[in-house]
């Protein structure tokens, strides 16, 4: 399942050239990988709370093949591609909103490999994701 999450892009994500400045599609994957969480009633400080861990980035592969501009709609997609016992390994892409392209297919600007690892939250150690949690990211 491909979650897809609605990023505009304004002044503040665009660098001198009026692009959006690379760094920032980093940003815009952990948005849509906090709010994929969301829509599986998951939220990130009451997974703290709960468990007394948390989710970190340890590995993050981007490739960037088109840029987004300023007014720009992009969708953000998160899509879990492998859980293990201690981390997920995430595919994202992000594109340009269909609508605003001619052609029949979005316009693929970014696309990234992501592996978060599950970590106490207290040492900063790596842990076990909860069985439970593991779950209900099924």
């Amino acid at each position: 399942m491909v979650f897809e999450w609605p990023v505009r892009i304004y002044w503040e994500d665009t660098d001198a050239g009026g692009i959006v400045f690379y760094a920032n599609y980093l940003k815009f994957f952990e948005r849509a990988r906090t709010e994929w969480l969301r829509s599986l009633g998951l939220s990130q400080h009451r997974l703290r709370e709960q468990t007394g861990g948390m989710f970190v980035v340890t590995d993050a592969r981007l490739r960037y093949l088109s840029p987004a501009r300023l007014d720009d709609e992009l969708i953000v997609t998160a899509r879990l591609q492998e859980k293990g016992r201690a981390s997920l390994t995430m595919v994202q892409q992000a594109l340009l909103n269909q609508e605003q392209v001619t052609s029949p297919s979005p316009t693929l600007l970014s696309e990234a490999t992501i592996r978060i690892g599950w970590v106490d939250a207290a040492t900063m150690r790596p842990a076990r994701i909860p069985a439970s949690l593991l779950e209900q990211l099924s």
